[in-house]
């Protein structure tokens, strides 16, 4: 088990690293100059230079990545070249709004989803199952934007009961968003239910299959004893890594539905650094989903190690 954890942590400092470099990369190959930008179309070229100067964007390419970094893994992402503030303020703060819709939209789309994939898998080829599925394969067509306009116009205009859209900004309470927070998270649950109900559907059949569920059923088990000891911990396993790149998706913030609700989220300050030309916040905030997503997985492959015996005598995946 030390060695799978040490494989893990370690393929997992590897991929944020390589994650950094591109970031980094990335930011820097975006066309335009930031300083004329930042100063306008009417900047002297002296000008320019001297914001250049002042901003380190004269300095080879690996001299502002390592100062970069090393800031990064003091908490220090530098400031924002827009609003002149710590980018670290900035982006804890869109953070742990996202952090609150993602919260919401696991509570209902994950535990929901598993148990209608369950059913649909138990019930193969029913009216469950028909139902089911055919409900989770429009869920998975119909884009986020689309299920978002169709909730405000049906439960913020037809019947006024969530707010449209956020009024406050990314340093409102908790108190001040929960309102507004049901429609972005159903808009989401939608979504991101449809895959794990089609997952944990096929984990089910397969499992349902295997010999040593028919084994159990020929020793008199209940169907219930059956189902939850037996199929339902090896039907988890593969459904595990599509729930979580789908909570990364959402920690990582959904861009879409964010502005679509003008939800004070990291997504929405993803756009907005976009479209200001904010290299210290677009880095930031490319860095800190690149963590979510390398710790999302992790946890998914310890938590099927917690539910496989198997994994854990071998000390690692195959």
């Amino acid at each position: 088990m030390l060695v799978f954890l040490a494989r893990r942590v370690s393929a997992a400092v590897g991929t944020l690293f390589l994650s950094s470099v591109l970031v980094f990369l990335a930011v820097q190959a975006l066309p335009g100059d930031v300083a004329g930008q930042i100063l306008g179309k009417d900047a002297t070229p002296d000008a320019v230079a001297a914001l250049r100067g002042r901003l380190g964007l004269d300095r080879p390419a690996w001299e502002r990545y390592a100062d970069w970094m090393g800031g990064a893994l003091h908490g220090d992402f530098g400031t924002s070249l827009v609003s002149q503030r710590p980018v670290g303020g900035e982006v804890a703060a869109h953070l742990a709004n996202s952090a609150l819709i993602a919260g919401v939209t696991v509570l209902f789309a994950v535990t929901g989803s598993i148990v209608l994939g369950v059913i649909a898998g138990l019930y193969r080829d029913r009216w469950p199952d028909h139902l089911i599925s055919t409900v989770s394969l429009v869920g998975m067509s119909v884009p986020e934007f689309v299920v978002a306009t169709v909730l405000v116009l049906c439960f913020s205009i037809a019947l006024p009961w969530f707010p449209a859209v956020v009024l406050y900004g990314p340093d409102a309470s908790v108190g001040q968003l929960l309102p507004a927070v049901w429609l972005p998270a159903l808009a989401l649950a939608v979504v991101m239910a449809a895959y794990i109900v089609r997952m944990a559907r096929t984990s089910v059949i397969d499992v349902m299959a295997g010999e040593y569920v028919t084994t159990a059923r020929l020793k008199g088990l209940s169907s219930w004893r059956v189902v939850t000891r037996h199929a339902l911990p090896s039907a988890l396993l593969p459904t595990l890594h599509v729930i979580a790149l789908n909570v990364a998706w959402l920690v990582g913030g959904v861009a879409v539905v964010e502005n679509v609700f003008n939800y004070p989220g990291i997504g929405k300050l993803m756009l907005s650094s976009v479209q200001n030309r904010d290299l210290p916040v677009i880095q930031a905030v490319a860095l800190v989903s690149a963590v979510v997503y390398t710790v999302c997985n992790l946890a998914a492959d310890l938590g099927a190690m917690a539910l496989n015996p198997k994994l854990r005598t071998r000390g690692r995946i195959r």
